[in-house]
């Protein structure tokens, strides 16, 4: 998981479901506090996959437009398997496992 840019930031764009979790947080002004949000993220969903910050120019969120999230599936020679439409509602388990299944063919 790449943790990117804050899609709902308090200064920004804040949702009420948000302030209803108890997630509220302003746009991070250095890696330091990217960091900490990422953390909280990480934590308040219990997330078990490992974790990664992109870098505070959001290198990585452009070069695969990821924002305001996206699933990914890379396959073994590097190259993009699998790319989701936006989520959280262009999220396709099915499509997913179905890239999963041609890249890692179960037996």
């Amino acid at each position: 998981m790449v943790y990117i840019t804050e899609a709902h930031p308090s200064d920004v764009w804040q949702m009420e479901s948000n302030i209803k979790d108890k997630v509220v947080f302003a746009s991070p002004h250095s890696e330091e506090e990217r960091a900490f949000v990422a953390g909280a993220c990480v934590r308040k969903l219990g997330i078990k996959i490992p974790a990664v910050l992109d870098e505070f120019g959001d290198s990585t969120e452009c070069e695969y437009t990821a924002w305001p999230d996206r699933l990914y599936l890379i396959d073994g020679a590097g190259r993009v398997a699998y790319k989701s439409r936006p989520g959280p509602f262009g999220f396709k388990a099915e499509e997913l496992k179905a890239a999963i299944l041609k890249v890692i063919p179960m037996h």
